[in-house]
């Protein structure tokens, strides 16, 4: 097996930190975040690299912010002016997890569409495109 890059063994310690912290067994998390408990444990253990998805559904079942585990991956460049929209749209009160996810989706996806294909700077992988398909379907999550 190809040894992935010091980041994603630092993502899977912090990732099992946060766990630790939140006092739940890997088994616990796995179901929680809808993934399997194999591919959780190869996370943590940095085996795996693991795509937005995975990395927001983690940070959803940790309730964190999915953005502290997007930047770990190196998908979002840390912000260094203050808490960002990410950060408020986590915080507000008056919206459920699902709005916030919603919110924070359509958000990273203009970001990414704006920056032409420039930095990495929203979710990769997820078919996500800017111009849709032929068939006037779209990948945007606002259209979920």
């Amino acid at each position: 097996m190809v040894e992935l890059p010091d980041r994603w063994r630092e993502l899977g310690e912090f990732i099992r930190e946060q766990r630790s912290g939140a006092r739940l067994s890997l088994r616990r998390l796995s179901d929680m975040a809808g993934i399997s408990n194999p591919y959780l444990s190869q996370i943590e253990r940095g085996l795996r690299k693991p795509s937005a998805e995975i990395l927001q559904q983690i940070a959803k079942a940790l309730r964190i912010s999915a953005e502290t585990l997007y930047v770990r991956a190196g998908i979002l460049e840390e912000r260094v002016d203050g808490p960002g929209l990410v950060d408020e749209i986590l915080r507000d009160p008056t919206l459920n997890e699902d709005q916030k996810q919603t919110l924070i989706r359509v958000y990273l996806s203009f970001v990414h569409e704006n920056t032409n294909g420039g930095v990495p700077v929203a979710a990769r992988g997820g078919g996500e495109t800017a111009t849709g398909s032929a068939g006037g379907s779209s990948t945007d999550p606002a259209s979920a």
